[in-house]
């Protein structure tokens, strides 16, 4: 019988575990027939000695198998996954793109914590709209229309919650072995064959430094194609909002902009047309990347990726023709000079938005559909002293502290800035 005390010490002394050893690990953190405080003994000992690319993908592969694996029914089930960040609205407007195009989408997503937005919630703000499809309503919607977006089942890798909450409170979480499977397990478990990853980078990103990033990126492609499932991915910039508007309904606006072609960021209708581009690639393999990324264009350009959305919103229970939610109170922040915008402070205009009610500061906490802010520039334009630069959506009035902190989330000189490309680089 296996001692969980030597498989600690194995990996203290930075050994590999072997895929018997991992199956304990994952087995016993989930029955709870192994103690918290060991379990925490070793996701500090990964934390520092790592684990190898085997390694990796059997922790990976243990989590998948602690829960239900979903069997969506098809020959292909296409996931993207996004890293997390402001403004990141891609889901919304990715999904009905590939969908229109032939590619059918069963998507699992969650809810926002923190500063992230969480598709599930952004959705909910939609009247009527229900996350909450069982299994056989899901699978027979993605057959029937090629999309669905529910929310997360918990029964999908549940050591990876248990690990999670232990990592959370014992200062384990930057570990790219243990972020790699535990995003990966999810994947996996919900029924993938191939996966589209959206790594960020930046200052409002999880991962801030490039290389840290790239490390994340090609760790998960190498989880993915070692358990059979083809992954490539994206690494985007998030030093700045990606989209528009921050905040559910707003940003169910900004995605329906989009969708209509009637405005939004365009750095959040390029990125989500490369990210569609890599899902059909990945379906569609004989495809040249140009003209993948020319189908998934003219989906959304010709309306039948908004119509694919619409579809899926009806099948869901929701009414787009009830107007979305709205604040009671709209204030809107001007600059102080003339200028170039030379950069938008992601992580703090994500924090803020938590503090009016667009986010929670812990689960269980009650999101505020109608709060958020809508950018009124973005990084590089050229401002008049006195011009708008945001709008802020509230049900409660604002301080002028408050309107100040917003304020510093903005810097502008005399000079423009040297703006990166929001699509970096692509890896398989």
């Amino acid at each position: 019988m296996m001692r969980f005390y030597e498989i600690i010490k194995k990996k203290r002394d930075g050994h590999a575990l072997s895929a018997e050893e991992i199956d304990f690990f994952v087995r016993g953190s989930t029955d709870g027939s192994i103690p918290d405080y060991q379990q925490s003994a070793l996701l500090m000992a990964i934390f520092f000695r790592g684990m190898d690319e085997r390694e990796t993908a059997d922790l990976t592969m243990a989590m998948v198998k602690s829960g239900t694996q979903i069997d969506i029914g098809l020959p292909k089930a296409v996931d993207k996954h996004s890293t997390g960040g402001v403004a990141d609205t891609t889901t919304l407007i990715v999904a009905p793109i590939v969908a229109a195009c032939g590619v059918p989408v069963a998507k699992m997503t969650g809810r926002g914590l923190g500063h992230t937005g969480g598709t599930v919630d952004k959705l909910e703000s939609i009247t009527g709209f229900s996350t909450a499809l069982t299994m056989e309503q899901y699978k027979e919607q993605v057959t029937k229309i090629g999309l669905a977006i529910i929310s997360a089942s918990s029964s999908i890798a549940p050591a990876d919650k248990v690990l999670y909450a232990l990592r959370d409170v014992t200062a384990t979480i930057e570990s790219i072995p243990l972020i790699a499977s535990s995003i990966m397990s999810k994947k996996l478990a919900a029924g993938a064959t191939h996966i589209v990853l959206d790594v960020k980078f930046g200052r409002g990103a999880f991962m801030a430094d490039l290389p840290d990033a790239l490390y994340l990126a090609q760790t998960m492609i190498n989880i993915g194609n070692r358990l059979g499932r083809p992954t490539v991915a994206l690494l985007t910039n998030m030093d700045a909002p990606l989209g528009n508007r921050i905040g559910n309904a707003l940003e169910i606006r900004e995605a329906l902009d989009i969708l209509a072609n009637q405005g939004g960021s365009p750095d959040l209708r390029e990125v989500s047309l490369a990210l569609a581009r890599e899902m059909i690639l990945h379906y569609f393999p004989e495809m040249s990347v140009t003209t993948a990324y020319a189908t998934a264009k003219e989906a959304l350009d010709s309306g039948r990726a908004l119509a694919k959305f619409t579809e899926m919103v009806e099948a869901q229970g929701g009414d787009l023709s009830v107007a979305l939610p709205q604040a009671r109170y709209r204030e809107t922040l001007y600059a102080q000079r003339e200028g170039f915008v030379r950069a938008i402070d992601p992580l703090l205009l994500g924090g803020l938005s938590v503090e009016i009610g667009a986010g929670r500061h812990k689960k269980g906490d009650k999101i505020d559909y109608a709060a958020g802010f809508e950018l009124v520039v973005r990084v590089g334009d050229k401002v008049a002293s006195d011009a708008p630069i945001l709008i802020v959506h509230a049900s409660i009035p604002l301080t002028a502290h408050f309107m100040e902190r917003l304020r510093s989330a903005f810097l502008l000189g005399d000079a423009p800035p040297s703006v990166t490309d929001w699509h970096i680089e692509r890896l398989s």
